[in-house]
């Protein structure tokens, strides 16, 4: 088993790596994502009792590679993150582990269930989703729409429920219409009690959000 000497060492490389890599990010998947789901994940895990070393590595791999920014079958981050560990001398069943959380991490349409098999995997997920959810989560929609060439808002495109993950990839649809199509069911599909608590108050500001929107739009505000 790595040592804590060994684990300090290896978390700080680990981070310094994902943070050169990330660094000059500009859709909302940047070095400091990674931080807020960092600490939000440690902070799931001491409450929830879960590994904190498979946690932080996992929090801090998890978008090294992230399937929206890579042509592919969708394990590219997966292999990155398993590659990178395996330099770093970091234990087999370790590797394992932070590889399945990282391949089973994502969102992949409103159809598509992303079970996560163990509480680290499902702490890591609960926090990066947390992280799209309330003022953060707006800002970083937006973000990404803007990078991705995305329409804010067209009241003739309808949100569509993507039935597998082939047609969630493939969806151009706007900015306002991710909101239903991701962001207000993510609230549902935490998996931790903590998490669950968390995402109460993140969930009810998208909706504010909304209604304001909406308001403007209409002129009614």
């Amino acid at each position: 088993m790595t040592d804590i000497a060994d684990r300090t060492t290896i978390l700080a490389r680990t981070a310094q790596h994902v943070r050169t890599l990330l660094g000059a990010d500009t859709s909302g998947h940047d070095w400091w994502h990674i931080e807020r789901v960092r600490s939000v994940a440690l902070a799931i895990a001491r409450r929830e009792g879960a590994d904190l070393f498979v946690v932080e590595l996992a929090a801090i791999l998890h978008d090294v590679a992230d399937w929206k920014f890579h042509a592919g079958d969708g394990t590219l981050g997966q292999r990155a993150a398993a590659e990178w560990l395996v330099r770093q001398s970091v234990e087999p069943a370790t590797v394992e582990h932070v590889g399945e959380i990282i391949g089973h991490m994502s969102f992949k349409g409103a159809g598509v269930a992303t079970p996560m098999r163990t509480l680290e995997g499902q702490i890591v997920q609960d926090a990066d989703r947390l992280d799209a959810l309330g003022a953060i989560g707006i800002a970083r929609a937006f973000a990404y729409g803007g990078h991705a060439g995305q329409a804010l808002y067209d009241p003739d495109i309808e949100p569509r429920a993507h039935a597998s993950f082939a047609d969630y990839k493939s969806n151009r649809g706007t900015t306002i219409n991710h909101f239903y199509e991701k962001l207000l069911l993510l609230k549902d599909r935490m998996n931790t009690r903590t998490g669950s608590s968390m995402a109460d108050a993140r969930h009810a500001f998208l909706e504010q959000f909304l209604a304001r929107f909406y308001d403007e739009c209409a002129g009614r505000s």
